[in-house]
């Protein structure tokens, strides 16, 4: 597979359909004039598949033995990697507090973990899940996903994106969207802000 660039990601997300321009409330709370919808990617193995494979090959070095993802999109993109990388996948669902690894999954003591998501904003799924596999005493050893438009989100180990988009983003009052009337959009999948 030829690598893919910043450009042919970004032409990626635009050709399927996931760069919305509009009116949105992040699941942080936030608002912003352009959403990343990655069920649009999600939805096509022809899109997805050579973008997981280049996180893959991208995260390759870190030498993990489990990906863990949370749910929902999480679930197919850390499997996807999983599959490139030739390991097993573990997935972290919505928990009292934060998340947890349910159905029986287990993560190895001491095991090298690589979290994989889809968009970056605020980080809280990704913490969540770096909290979970600290809970199984594993090791993460880096994070991965699709797109990267918190501009400042830090984890203190290697974050892998394939985009880096630095979208305005803005508290509800003080949204200039809210301030000019403009309709209102809810995407997100997270039920509460936090």
């Amino acid at each position: 597979m030829a690598h893919l660039t910043s450009e042919s990601v970004r032409r990626l997300f635009v050709e399927s359909g996931a760069l919305l321009h509009g009116h949105f409330q992040l699941s942080s709370g936030r608002h912003s004039d352009q959403y990343l919808e990655k069920f649009r990617l999600v939805e096509n193995p022809a899109v997805l598949e050579p973008l997981c494979e280049e996180l893959a090959s991208r995260c390759a070095q870190l030498e993990a033995q489990y990906t863990l993802g949370p749910t929902t999109a999480g679930i197919i993109l850390a499997y996807c990697v999983a599959r490139h990388l030739g390991i097993q996948a573990r997935f972290a669902e919505p928990a009292s507090s934060g998340r947890e690894l349910r159905r029986g999954q287990v993560l190895p003591e001491g095991a090298r973990v690589l979290i994989v998501d889809d968009i970056l904003t605020t980080g809280l799924s990704v913490r969540e899940c770096i909290e979970a596999a600290a809970r199984h005493k594993a090791a993460v050893v880096g994070v991965a996903v699709l797109a990267d438009r918190s501009g400042d989100v830090s984890f203190g180990m290697p974050l892998t994106a394939l985009l880096n988009e630095l979208f305005p983003s803005y508290r509800a009052e003080e949204c200039p969207l809210c301030a000019r009337g403009v309709p209102l959009t809810k995407p997100g999948s997270r039920l509460s802000t936090r």
